[in-house]
């Protein structure tokens, strides 16, 4: 296992800053999960964890020790890429044993170092197979067993199932999990699918322009979000944004007045960034809405039938007036089509608000 400290970790190429003084704790046996969009810096800093890229400027440490200057090969760690990367002249035997071949290991420890690693990835009936013999869920569990046999501090992993289709990268993602809870090692995961970081982490690292912009476990993202762009990134189907106003503050929270004349009471806020007028923004997830008898008009003009729950999308507020776009989620199976109008109760309790700069407003 392996304890990580980057302090004012920074990347230039040029005059270029992409990597704006990160700074960032992870503890031992840590799943951690880097997200966020694409060029957000993500893989970047991975990379130099990793020793692929220079640190500009700031100190990176392992243990307590500084290896800023460390060769990659020194600082054992093991990296898995989005790429399998396997030698196509090799069979899955030969492929787990090179990196140990090429460093001096003994014929008896490279046997049972792979032999542990085939068995714990279920591809030991495949170890005389060449790599254009099997899937691509083998092909990349090859690849993960090729860093499980280095037995190394730490894991890294840079978008590993990205190649794969969708029921692959769902089993993938329960067999990583599984994979980490038998190892207990130190693992950092980057992706740009949230859904991934939600079910797989310990803890996320959302990143955007080369900064952090939360850090906590899934849930604390999901239920808390930092700022509006956490918000709208966590969750799937993504938070609905109600533009709006202040209408009235008291000590007990606000009125918001949505831009289609729409009032709503929202008790648990209260901020003196938010005075009477000034413009904010309304999250609530799809999720948190609720189909009422009497409350918000939405028009609908998709709907989408999942089985065990249905999505609708529509536009918030009167045909007569102004609009804002609408996701809901229904649990179970609902007949609502293109055209129909249905009324939506937003729970307060579960509304997020954000000022003008995009922070949240403390609840």
């Amino acid at each position: 296992m392996a304890e990580l400290s980057l302090r004012g970790l920074v990347k230039r190429y040029g005059a270029v800053e992409v990597v704006h003084g990160i700074d960032l704790e992870i503890k031992h046996g840590e799943f951690v999960v880097f997200v966020g969009p694409s060029g957000c810096g993500k893989s970047t800093l991975l990379r130099m964890i990793a020793g692929l890229e220079e640190i500009s400027a700031g100190e990176f440490c392992i243990d307590g020790v500084r290896v800023n200057e460390l060769a990659p090969a020194k600082r054992e760690i093991a990296m898995v890429f989005q790429s399998y990367a396997l030698y196509p002249h090799m069979s899955v035997y030969e492929n787990l044993a090179f990196g140990l071949q090429t460093a001096g290991e003994k014929k008896d420890v490279i046997d049972r170092r792979v032999q542990h690693a085939a068995k714990m990835l279920k591809i030991d009936t495949y170890l005389q197979r060449k790599p254009k013999a099997l899937s691509g869920g083998q092909r990349q569990r090859v690849a993960i067993g090729r860093a499980i046999v280095r037995e190394p501090k730490l894991f890294l992993f840079d978008e590993p199932l990205s190649n794969l289709d969708a029921e692959l990268r769902v089993q993938m993602r329960v067999e990583l999990s599984k994979l980490h809870a038998d190892l207990g090692t130190t693992m950092i995961y980057v992706t740009h699918d949230q859904v991934e970081a939600m079910t797989m982490a310990d803890r996320i690292v959302v990143l955007r322009d080369g900064l952090i912009e939360q850090a906590g476990s899934p849930l604390d993202l999901y239920n808390r979000p930092a700022n509006r762009f956490v918000a709208g990134f966590i969750g799937s189907p993504k938070m609905n944004f109600l533009e709006g106003m202040v209408a009235s503050q008291t000590a007990n929270g606000l009125s918001v007045k949505l831009q289609g004349g729409e009032a709503i009471s929202l008790n648990a806020f209260a901020s003196s960034r938010a005075l009477e007028g000034a413009p904010v923004c309304v999250g609530i997830r799809p999720e948190h809405i609720e189909l009422a008898d009497q409350g918000l008009p939405m028009k609908v003009a998709l709907t989408e039938q999942l089985g065990g729950n249905t999505v609708l999308y529509g536009n918030l507020g009167a045909t007569n007036g102004p609009q804002q776009p609408l996701v809901v989620q229904v649990v179970g199976q609902s007949n609502f089509k293109r055209g129909d109008t249905v009324q939506v109760c937003l729970n307060p309790a579960s509304c997020h608000v954000f000022a003008e700069d995009g922070l949240a407003l403390p609840q």
